[in-house]
């Protein structure tokens, strides 16, 4: 039962203040967290996904078959050197291997139906006058199971008697909340910390983002819809809305802040108005990067000229039908259609290879089992020596 316990303390990130004070002049992501996302399909079938995430920025995967961290960015190791960075990786592989082993031997005792997933977040994050607070919540099939609060963990309403019994449980194991504290105290600040000074060239480049107008689909007859687009902002916070001279307009719907693969932003807002209301409308934008300048644009005048265009583009294609229609019938009755060829039969599906899910682990010997804690031990034993 022991490695069922590293489902939430390895990565058990208290909340509290750290040893090590964040800079005072922290500029963009503040936090990193792990996700692990772990699936059973039976008794024997599992996998693990694993993500490490620089506020919004992924900048670690896991190769779940080579047992290795996927670093996606240049800066993804911090300061921490690659001995360091090895000795991780043996943590993380030593607490996925055991932690799919514990859970498939005790999912009988905790009425675990398969198949089930497992969800977990956790992480540490840096403020410029509270030091370090941490956090980790933990998720049964989407749902809320618990979290660890004040050195406590709380199960969630929705884990029912299963989450009691595991805090309960948590609670009675002092080693494993000393290596948890080891991690969060002394790896989690440490490793947050080198990553902003690493990627802070990066991190605190900003950049100014794009912006126009269109109109969306019209929401009735006699209204329009303007959209406001505004694109390839960093970092993420940027305030958007519609204006009326200097009156924000409280129709204003704006959507989620989406990701671009070069790690820059997107948000449009929306404003449902009637046709002759249009007039006199702007689009304002806020972001850090324009020096305290906003961004403005009005509705109407080139906007207008695309309206136009856009309403002429559609009557010619309308026009255009009928006399396409007419070339393609006439084309097609000089055609003969070819019949099927014996050679190659209709309708005959050749079955494709399936291939077979990940068998990454299979019930191996009670000996083995009670090796991974020490093993986990003389890992991080190792690694606090550096």
């Amino acid at each position: 039962m022991r490695l069922l316990l590293l489902l939430l303390w390895p990565t058990a990130l208290y909340p509290g203040g750290g040893g090590e004070a964040a800079p005072a002049d922290l500029q963009g992501p503040t936090s990193y967290r792990v996700i692990q996302i772990s699936s059973f399909a039976n008794s024997s079938w599992a996998q693990n996904q694993g993500s490490g995430w620089l506020g919004d920025v992924q900048i670690h995967g896991w190769d779940a078959d080579a047992g290795r961290a996927v670093f996606l960015k240049p800066w993804s190791k911090g300061n921490f050197s690659d001995e360091e960075m090895v000795e991780l990786e043996e943590i993380i592989q030593v607490y996925l291997t055991g932690f799919i082993l514990e859970v498939q031997d005790h999912a009988p005792e905790f009425q675990m139906q398969y198949p089930f997933e497992i969800q977990g977040v956790a992480g540490c994050q840096l403020h410029p006058d509270r030091g370090t607070e941490s956090f980790l919540r933990g998720a049964l099939g989407g749902l809320d199971f618990l979290s660890l609060k004040n050195h406590s963990c709380v199960p969630a309403p929705e884990g029912g008697s299963r989450a009691q019994r595991i805090c309960e449980l948590i609670l009675q194991y002092e080693g494993i909340r000393d290596i948890a504290e080891k991690l969060l105290f002394e790896t989690c600040p440490r490793f947050l910390l080198g990553l902003l000074d690493a990627g802070k060239a990066e991190l605190r480049r900003p950049v100014r983002p794009e912006a126009w107008l269109s109109a969306g689909p019209a929401p009735g007859p006699g209204r329009l819809r303007l959209v406001c687009h505004v694109s390839g902002f960093y970092p993420k916070p940027v305030w958007v809305t519609w204006m009326r001279g200097e009156q924000e307009q409280q129709g204003t719907r704006r959507g989620d802040v989406l990701p671009h693969a070069d790690g820059t932003w997107y948000l449009r807002a929306t404003l449902d108005v009637a046709a002759q209301e249009a007039a006199g409308l702007s689009c304002r934008v806020k972001h850090s990067s324009l020096g305290g300048q906003d961004m403005v644009l009005h509705w109407g005048g080139g906007n207008s000229a695309l309206l136009t265009l856009s309403g002429l583009a559609a009557v010619v294609t309308l026009l255009a039908l009928p006399v396409v229609h007419t070339c393609c019938k006439k084309r097609s009755s000089n055609r003969k259609a070819p019949a099927p060829s014996p050679d190659s039969p209709m309708g005959t599906n050749t079955p494709k290879p399936r291939t077979s899910g990940h068998q990454l682990y299979t019930p191996q010997e009670s000996w083995v089992k009670n090796r991974f804690l020490e093993k986990l031990k003389a890992s991080l034993n190792r690694l606090w020596r550096r």
